[in-house]
């Protein structure tokens, strides 16, 4: 079920870049991404209601919290400079720059979680960021 997921994440994920570069038109990158924000919490929290686990909150520890907070943050920062180099950029480039995210998901996963990173993720990692480079010349 993962895999179906992240295949509609993948999905999604394309056309939020598409649908960006047209809505951003003319918007101030810090606007529209406040007006993104809005939807995506409302949206989240729908999901919350609907499926019934809003009383879950008090189970959160101190840990939960601190780490989702962080998380937060870090995904502020990052609309707010996507958003910006949407505006200023080529979709096709910000977007293949963007995806070098992979690439240092799987470096911070080895260091900070211990994850194990295999010949395999050394040779997709290189992969990436040849093909990055390839798309953004």
């Amino acid at each position: 079920m993962w895999l179906f997921f992240a295949i509609l994440s993948a999905v999604f994920a394309a056309l939020t870049s598409i649908l960006a570069k047209v809505g951003i038109d003319g918007v101030n990158s810090n606007l529209a991404t406040a007006i993104r924000t809005v939807v995506v919490v409302f949206m989240a929290w729908g999901m919350v209601f609907l499926t019934h686990v809003q009383s879950d909150i008090h189970q959160l520890s101190k840990k939960n919290w601190i780490f989702l907070i962080l998380s937060g943050v870090a995904t502020g920062a990052s609309w707010l400079c996507y958003y910006r180099a949407m505006q200023l950029g080529k979709v096709s480039k910000v977007v293949a720059i963007d995806k070098l995210s992979v690439v240092l998901t799987l470096v911070f996963a080895f260091i900070f979680l211990k994850e194990e990173f295999t010949i395999k993720s050394l040779i997709g990692c290189i992969f990436i960021g040849i093909g990055t480079l390839i798309m953004v010349s």
